[in-house]
């Protein structure tokens, strides 16, 4: 009877193995038996198909409700993504320009996606549909989704997200809590008859305060911009990534929402007020809260006009004139 020949490829492999689990003090014939019986890996269970189509509960009968909750899931997964991209930027080192014009292209590319897809907001959903089950789900908000604060706090300087009128007051000698109770979100999340917060940031801040302060903390030496700066000459397609990353974040991607809030929440600020609301109206526009990641890239003119021009001629469909002032 002829000797079964081993491919020399897999006792390469096998050696290869040995040599990693020697290293670790581990047994490599364990493992091999435990493969022996180890069933195969289907795709359902790879991705927890199962669980994962089991998470959207709606809470009425309306069927587009469904579509809410499924949009904001996929929306929460590419924050995710952006997020997993940001924490290599901040902890790769040596950090080069490649590795970091990689990542930030990622980046762009989820937040392409997320802006296209907001479509499925404003065109997804019957208007009579959702001003229905929405006050349903009252006070709950995407207002309260955490992993996009976290993008915001470690893209920049955290005093580049105080709100507009407090911004002189800080610097990088601020501490975090200071920060974080005057971050420019903070101002949109308070009742327009009161001024006092809202259950919706009440309970945001009893899940995530704690974590999002020691974020600041944690983010003051290693955010985006920290990065950006510790690259010995940065290239112009590399400054115009980021260029491109500040108007994503903070201008297509809050215009998107305000957009869908027009189409379906369009009321007088007055009404807002009697209903113990917050007013989107101001908080949305990014001409109104002027959040610039990284303001030295961009001159005092384009800074003055930031969102403008994109508002009118996404939401008016009209072109302006450079330096036409809006009120």
């Amino acid at each position: 009877m002829a000797e079964t020949q081993i491919d020399p490829k897999i006792l390469e492999k096998i050696e290869l193995l040995q040599e990693k689990f020697k290293s670790s003090g581990q047994d490599m014939l364990s493992y091999l038996e435990g493969l022996l019986y180890a069933d195969y890996l289907t795709y359902w269970e790879y991705i927890n198909l199962d669980t994962l189509l089991s998470l959207q509960q709606p809470k009425t009968s309306f069927k587009d409700e469904k579509i809410f909750i499924i949009y904001h899931q996929i929306t929460e997964l590419y924050f995710k993504l952006i997020l997993s991209e940001m924490e290599q930027l901040a902890d790769q080192n040596p950090l080069n320009e490649d590795f970091f014009k990689i990542r930030l292209e990622r980046i762009l590319m989820y937040f392409d996606h997320l802006i296209s897809s907001f479509a499925m907001m404003w065109k997804g959903m019957e208007k009579e549909q959702f001003l229905k089950f929405r006050m349903s789900l009252l006070p709950s908000s995407g207002f309260q989704s955490a992993q996009f604060r976290e993008i915001e706090l470690m893209a920049t300087e955290v005093w580049h997200l105080v709100a507009v009128g407090k911004r002189d007051l800080f610097d990088a000698t601020s501490d975090a809590v200071s920060l974080f109770e005057n971050l420019y979100w903070q101002q949109g999340a308070k009742e327009l008859a009161t001024g006092q917060k809202t259950l919706t940031l009440k309970t945001f801040e009893g899940k995530y305060r704690k974590s999002l302060v020691e974020l600041i903390e944690n983010y003051r030496s290693k955010n985006l911009w920290k990065r950006y700066s510790e690259l010995a000459n940065p290239s112009e397609e590399l400054q115009e990534l980021m260029r491109q990353l500040d108007l994503k974040a903070n201008v297509f991607w809050p215009l998107a929402h305000y957009k869908s809030a027009v189409r379906y929440l369009q009321r007088d600020p007055l009404d807002i007020a009697a209903t113990g609301g917050t007013n989107w109206q101001k908080y949305l526009p990014p001409r109104f809260q002027k959040v610039i990641f990284f303001p030295q890239l961009w001159s005092q003119e384009e800074q003055a006009e930031w969102g403008k021009g994109w508002v009118v001629k996404e939401i008016f469909g009209e072109e302006i004139q450079k330096g036409e002032n809006l009120k």
